[in-house]
């Protein structure tokens, strides 16, 4: 008599169907209400990407398929508000999402199959150094902040992009317990940005190079160091050149006060704070809200917006989906056989946890605003693109993990088979 094996349903892909009929409901009624043909297209397509996304690349390799079903309820999100807030914007949200996820994949194979990147160490630092230093000859600035380069009607944040060569150079050059470099290289990146005046990018590069050099030595004084470095590096170029940081300090100005000048400095702290107390636990509602008041609602002050239309209850259910992310990412690290490995995935944890922090602490006036964009959720098809990198790194030392696992599993059968 043969056994029927049960079949149990994982969380990631129970989530998935959950997260699919979310999106499906959410865009029928935004097209219902708007009566927009673009909306009823988003109805099938973000539930497809979805699909695609959390279960479809399962069967290309091993997978974190709760992870992935986290990542993209966020993405989905991204594009059901900017839809809502823009058409224009939602659209062009689903096509920085697709893009997205083909990134993701590449990079999961790149770290599944690549053992090491030590060869290609020091041409990745020029090319990242070189890169994030172009928008001073060639950029064009965008919020007072020299960080982008335009190429015909294109436009892309360079400092997006070496983000991802920075993990991986600093997890190379601290596996080796090559401290000094890899200190050095994070605090040659983080001057780069400070004389951009991308301040915001700067303390995500600076909490990253930390957290890493931490779990790479355990040192509370390097950590010390670091901080009374960045510290002093502030204060001097704050007396040398204060124009540089004339805008770092009127954003530090409207989070100490922002009724002193409300209509001024202060106008989007106060109107993002007022949009969000409006929504309270439940939201005003999906398309009913007025977050397009706030100022940068489509990147930094997405959050704002999201609290305003979906309620209090639901912006503390979207940290929770980001600390479930890093969580997962710090379990990946533990996993991991090599010490590269390790450091790689903790080093992808700390920097969405970082920039995470930073974005929704300056929404809820914790810290001051940065400008920074909402991973997986603000506009933009490169930072879009390089959270889903991220996402990818961690996934390919997941695989690597099952990999080796199963490479375990096999040799103890052999041994026992051999007794």
């Amino acid at each position: 008599m043969s056994k029927k094996k049960k079949r149990h349903l994982s969380p990631g892909r129970a989530l998935v169907g959950t997260v699919m009929l979310f999106y499906f409901l959410a865009f029928m009624l935004l097209g219902l209400q708007k009566m927009e043909w673009q909306c009823f297209v988003l109805a099938a397509v973000v539930p497809v990407l979805i699909l695609f996304g959390s279960v479809g690349i399962t069967k290309l390799y091993p997978a974190d398929t709760l992870l992935l079903s986290l990542v993209n309820f966020l993405c989905a999100l991204g594009v059901l508000v900017l839809y809502r807030l823009k058409p224009e914007y939602g659209m062009s949200q689903a096509v920085n999402y697709g893009v997205g996820v083909a990134a993701m994949i590449g990079c999961t194979l790149l770290i599944r199959y690549m053992p090491h990147f030590r060869l290609l160490n020091m041409p990745m630092m020029l090319a990242g150094l070189a890169l994030l230093a172009a928008p001073l000859v060639m950029g064009v600035e965008k919020n007072d902040a020299r960080s982008w380069i335009a190429i015909g009607g294109f436009s892309f944040q360079p400092s997006e992009v070496v983000k991802v060569l920075m993990l991986i150079c600093l997890s190379t050059l601290l596996a080796r317990r090559k401290v000094i470099p890899a200190m050095g290289f994070a605090a040659v990146c983080v001057l780069i940005l400070a004389v951009q005046n991308d301040f915001g990018t700067a303390l995500v590069y600076f909490g990253t190079a930390m957290v890493l050099g931490y779990a790479a030595t355990g040192s509370l004084l390097l950590v010390g160091a670091g901080v009374g470095g960045a510290a002093a590096a502030v204060l001097a170029g704050s007396l040398i050149m204060p124009e540089r940081f004339s805008r770092a300090m009127s954003r530090v100005d409207a989070w100490l006060d922002p009724w002193a000048d409300p209509q001024g400095k202060g106008y989007q702290l106060i109107q993002g704070l007022v949009a969000m107390v409006n929504g309270g636990p439940f939201g005003v509602g999906l398309g009913v809200g007025n977050g397009t008041v706030i100022p940068q609602h489509q990147n930094d002050s997405i959050f704002m917006v999201i609290v305003n239309e979906f309620g209090m209850i639901f912006g503390l259910m979207i940290l929770a989906v980001y600390v479930l992310i890093i969580l997962r990412g710090m379990m990946i690290a533990r996993n991991s056989r090599t010490r590269f490995h390790a450091l790689l995935a903790s080093g992808c944890a700390a920097m969405l946890a970082v920039q995470t922090f930073v974005i929704i602490g300056g929404n809820i006036k914790l810290i001051p605003m940065t400008g920074l964009p909402l991973p997986f959720i603000s506009l933009g098809g490169t930072a879009m693109v390089s959270c889903m990198c991220i996402i990818g790194i961690m996934q390919g030392v997941s695989a690597r993990n099952a990999a080796d696992l199963r490479e375990d599993r096999e040799l103890a059968l052999q041994g026992g088979d051999g007794l």
